[in-house]
């Protein structure tokens, strides 16, 4: 679910947030691959960088999108300035996180978005965990896709301290599982005497 191409309802999610993030601060794609959809932010308005945790994946997208800014990093280790970011985005990239470690992620960032910042959370729904083996049309790799209940991953990102703002369920399409992408937000600060 990385590209956005023939997906319109995926495109009217990143035009939706864009439009909350637009003009809030930098938005960072974390696990953007090869650039697609950093690309697509780009394109909608949005000051938008990528990191990946594979360092061909980066040399890929910066050979696709070249005048965009990506850099090779981990969603656990992105040492993020609390506060420096209006959007983060986590497109089909952290269901492989191991369970126990999403909370942590999650929480970073929250931490690092403005008041009133929004997170975009896409995932694969579903049991349990499915060891995967081979991917991209028959690459051999080595990991697992951890399933999420759209409900218990809402209450991850709650707990991680955002606020739910959308939910958009895909049901399953051929060969794709059912699909889910939570938007949610950091509670805006109140003026005094509200």
């Amino acid at each position: 679910m990385g590209d956005v191409g023939p997906y319109p309802w995926l495109r009217a999610v990143l035009a939706a947030f864009a439009e909350e993030v637009r003009g809030l601060g930098p938005v960072l794609d974390v696990g953007c691959g090869p650039g697609e959809v950093t690309a697509h932010l780009a394109g909608l308005g949005v000051d938008v960088s990528g990191v990946d945790l594979s360092p061909k994946m980066v040399e890929h997208a910066r050979r696709l999108h070249p005048r965009l800014r990506f850099a090779v990093a981990s969603a656990t280790d992105l040492d993020l300035e609390p506060g420096s970011l209006g959007g983060i985005l986590g497109w089909w990239s952290l269901f492989n996180l191991p369970r126990e470690v999403l909370p942590e992620v999650l929480a970073s960032f929250a931490c690092a978005l403005v008041p009133g910042g929004h997170a975009l959370i896409g995932t694969h729904v579903g049991a349990g965990d499915v060891p995967r083996t081979e991917a991209y049309g028959g690459v051999p790799v080595t990991w697992t896709t951890h399933l999420w209940q759209p409900g218990e991953l809402g209450e991850l990102i709650v707990a991680a301290g955002l606020e739910l703002t959308a939910q958009l369920q895909l049901p399953a399409s051929g060969q794709l599982r059912p699909q889910v992408l939570i938007s949610a937000r950091r509670a805006p600060e109140i003026a005094p005497g509200r």
